[in-house]
């Protein structure tokens, strides 16, 4: 099994992964990669308007493999701009 690294961004905090992950192939890399964006989705929180997240996922030899970017953007919507009366 090959040790894969997976550094995480949120637009102010870098968090470089210095243990890794022991997985058999990159099959297994994606799905773990998929499944640590999947839980930071689960953790946005309300209160906050734009959420953004990197991940950069590296093998042994610090060569990049993959990138995933997660990113939330909650609007308030002006209905009477958005969605204007149709005019008889």
């Amino acid at each position: 099994m090959s040790r894969y690294y997976i550094d995480l961004h949120d637009g102010s905090h870098f968090v470089k992964d210095e243990v890794g992950f022991e997985l058999t192939d990159e099959s297994a890399v994606r799905g773990k990669l998929v499944r640590i964006m999947a839980k930071i989705a689960q953790e946005f929180s309300a209160e906050t308007e734009r959420q953004d997240y990197l991940a950069i996922v590296r093998d042994e030899a610090a060569v990049v493999l993959y990138r995933a970017h997660l990113s939330l953007d909650v609007q308030r919507v002006d209905a009477s701009i958005e969605n204007p009366r149709e005019e008889s």
